[in-house]
């Protein structure tokens, strides 16, 4: 019985380890539990090697309780419409069992969180209120199109290398050859990438009467809307793949070979997802009655698939918009409030 009980703790110890950080989103503030020097062991969702990072780089945990925050944020932005919509928990597994059962969601929260932190982190790098960063200044000189790299380019660098430090590492340490982690990795990295594939350039123009005689530019990071926008796309063309020993290698494969391939911009799972129809609020999964949907829609979002065949109800609710709007010179503009009665349909 003894050695039951040790394989019932232990297992679930190991899964939760990607994302218990996440629970930092639900901390109503860091900065009082930080101004003890054992403050970084007491936070709760840290493991030993996030625990270090917090000790040497306490200034920048602000930083990853906002990327903790912007990863919930997002995800429930993302799957709104969607059966799992990404309900949070009380406890320390913020999504429940939904976040280490390996599958499609799992992935998506793997990457969304490597990516929010990352991006986090290079936001307080750029604005200059991290000792141990600042803007990126190795872009330097004139660019084949012409403009010259000058101003604060986001040092985006800094802010991955954090997230792999903060995120990867504890899955490093406990053996890259297990099919969770060979899982967990891949995923962080595409999220990742998401940012960093989707830099873009902003210029300023300099000259008489903005001539643009001279143009300097620099870099910055897409909105976080865009990398979850991204992130999600990838999500609904996950990989579905299986651990295989290729030579002295354990590699993840596509599960089927009519599965495409993968590349490292891509998120991979192992485990197909459950329907997530019914209630089951201790893995995380609160079914979709109550959820609305659309009644004409054949989409996910549609009734149909949405309320899993159970049909739905339809009741009228009074909505407030801004109407009659006129421009009023000068500069603001002048709206009427009306109020008018619409059809909403609602998961039986």
């Amino acid at each position: 019985m003894e050695m039951v009980w040790l394989c019932l703790v232990l297992v679930p110890v190991q899964h939760v380890l990607a994302v218990a950080w996440l629970y930092l989103a639900k901390e109503p503030s860091l900065w009082m539990v930080l101004q003890d020097p054992s403050g970084c062991e007491v936070l709760m969702g840290l493991v030993e090697e996030q625990v270090y990072v917090c000790q040497r780089q306490v200034e920048a945990m602000d930083a990853v309780k906002r990327g903790a925050e912007l990863a919930v944020e997002e995800c429930q932005h993302q799957f709104h419409a969607c059966r799992w919509n990404c309900s949070t928990l009380q406890g320390l597994q913020v999504f429940g069992k939904v976040a280490i059962q390996s599958t499609q969601e799992s992935a998506f929260i793997l990457a969304i969180s490597a990516s929010s932190i990352a991006f986090a982190v290079t936001c307080v790098c750029s604005r200059g209120e991290l000792e141990k960063c600042g803007c990126d200044r190795k872009i330097r000189g004139v660019s084949p199109e012409g403009f010259e790299w000058s101003g604060c380019s986001d040092n985006l660098s800094y802010g991955i290398a954090f997230s792999q430090a903060f995120v990867d590492n504890p899955e490093r340490n406990r053996g890259v050859s297990s099919s969770r982690a060979l899982m967990n990795l891949p995923n962080n990295e595409a999220g990742r990438k998401a940012l960093l594939a989707h830099m873009k350039v902003e210029c300023k123009c300099h000259g008489m009467s903005g001539s643009c005689q001279v143009r300097t530019s620099w870099k910055v990071m897409p909105p976080f809307r865009k990398v979850g926008n991204i992130l999600k796309e990838k999500f609904e063309g996950a990989t579905e793949v299986h651990p295989k020993w290729v030579g002295s290698r354990n590699l993840l494969v596509p599960k089927s070979s009519h599965f495409k391939s993968y590349t490292a911009h891509d998120l991979v799972y192992l485990l197909a997802s459950p329907d997530f129809c019914d209630q089951d609020p201790q893995s995380g999964v609160f079914g979709t009655s109550g959820h609305q949907c659309n009644r004409t829609s054949l989409a996910m979002y549609g009734c149909e698939l949405l309320c899993c065949g159970r049909g739905f109800q339809t009741a009228q609710a009074e909505v407030v918009e801004r109407c009659s709007c006129k421009f009023r010179w000068c500069c603001s503009i002048k709206c009427k409030q009306c109020q008018h009665l619409v059809e909403v349909h609602s998961c039986c």
